[in-house]
C-alpha cells in the first residue's frame, strides 16, 4: 500500500521542514518514502510544496502525483494546484487559524487545526507547520509520534537547535488535537 500526501504553504512557514520530518519519520519506522520538495523564487511569502509518497514496499508512484491521499493545507494562497490533486474521500488537513476559501466538506474528509495559534501559545508560530503534521500523525497512525520527534531531531539543524523543545511541544500538541486513529493511513492502525 502507497500514501501520497502533499503539504503546501507560503515560503516561511517551515513546509518544507516538516515535510522532511514526516518523510524522515517515516524511513525510521523502516517504510518505503519518496521526498520532493519545491519552493517558489522568493523566499517569503511564496508559494512552497512538497509531495511526500511512503508505502510498505518499493514504490511504484513517481514523486510528482497527479492525486493524493492526503494534503496538508498551511495556507490557502497557492493551495488550488493541491486541490486539483484532491480525489472524492481524500484527506485534507487545513490551518484553520489563516486558511480562507471554501473547501468541499462533502467530497474530502476535511480536518481544522488552528495550527498557527497552538504555535504561537507555543511561542514559535513558526512551528504551526509541526502542529499540523503532529495532527495528521495522530489522525492517521501514517508515523508514530516518538518517529516524528525522533525525526525532527534529526533534521533540525545544529545552528537552529534552540528550537527543538519547542518544535517537539508542537508535534505533541498536534498529536493531541484531532481524534487519534479517525483516518487510518494503515490496515495496523485501524486495527
Amino acid at each position: 500500500m502507497e500514501r501520497a500526501v502533499l503539504l503546501t504553504g507560503i515560503g516561511g512557514q517551515s513546509v518544507q521542514l516538516a515535510a522532511q520530518v514526516l518523510a524522515r519519520a517515516a524511513t525510521l519506522e523502516e517504510r518505503h518514502v519518496l521526498y520532493l520538495g519545491a519552493y517558489g523564487g522568493s523566499m517569503r511569502g511564496g508559494n512552497t510544496d512538497s509531495t511526500i509518497v511512503v508505502g510498505d514496499d518499493p514504490l511504484d508512484t513517481p514523486p510528482i502525483v497527479s492525486q493524493v491521499w492526503g494534503a496538508l493545507a498551511m495556507h490557502h494562497a497557492y493551495f488550488a494546484p493541491v486541490r486539483r490533486k484532491l480525489v472524492p474521500g481524500s484527506l485534507l488537513v487545513v490551518n484553520s487559524s489563516v486558511f480562507e476559501g471554501e473547501l468541499d466538506r462533502d467530497a474530502q474528509r476535511v480536518f481544522d487545526v488552528p495550527a498557527t495559534q497552538l504555535a504561537n501559545e507555543l511561542g514559535n508560530a513558526l512551528a504551526a507547520s509541526l502542529v499540523l503534521i503532529g495532527a495528521f500523525a495522530g489522525l492517521t497512525g501514517l508515523v508514530d509520534l516518538d518517529s516524528l520527534v525522533a525525526a525532527m531531531r534529526e533534521s533540525v539543524p545544529a545552528y537552529r537547535s534552540q528550537h527543538v523543545a519547542t518544535n517537539e511541544k508542537a508535534l505533541r500538541t498536534g498529536f493531541e488535537t484531532l481524534p487519534r486513529g479517525a483516518a487510518p493511513a494503515w490496515a495496523e492502525a485501524a486495527a
